[in-house]
């Protein structure tokens, strides 16, 4: 059973910047796209960045586009998103997720995805 285990969340202020990782285990990384999403309180889950199964591909929100970055090592069956400028609105538990697809897809709808770990909480406040 594949599992996913976020980590990296915690307080930051605004401005400041957090590295999120995402261990994948219980599968075969290689075969699976890896988004981040967010959900804050009272709000629908969101999408926030996907990468394809050999790190070819990437896609980015709007909101996120060019203060996150999304990466992964397929050695380390881990994934990351780099967040940079942290405002307070990106305050949210944040979720990673796999997607057992085609080489090269990489989806941003919640619906595809199969796997989803636990979250892990990133508070932006001065």
């Amino acid at each position: 059973q594949v599992q996913l285990v976020e980590s990296g969340g915690g307080l930051v202020q605004p401005g400041g910047s957090l590295r999120l990782s995402c261990a994948f285990s219980g599968g075969t990384f290689g075969l699976y796209a890896m988004g981040w999403f967010r959900q804050a309180p009272g709000k629908e889950r969101e999408f926030l960045a996907v990468v394809s199964r050999g790190g070819t591909v990437k896609n980015y929100a709007s909101t996120v586009k060019g203060r996150f970055t999304i990466s992964r090592d397929n050695g380390e069956s881990t994934v990351y998103l780099q967040m940079k400028n942290l405002r307070p609105e990106d305050t949210a538990v944040y979720y990673c997720a796999a997607d057992e697809t085609v080489s090269g897809a990489a989806s941003s709808l919640d619906a595809q995805y199969d796997y989803w770990g636990q979250g892990t909480q990133v508070t932006v406040s001065s």
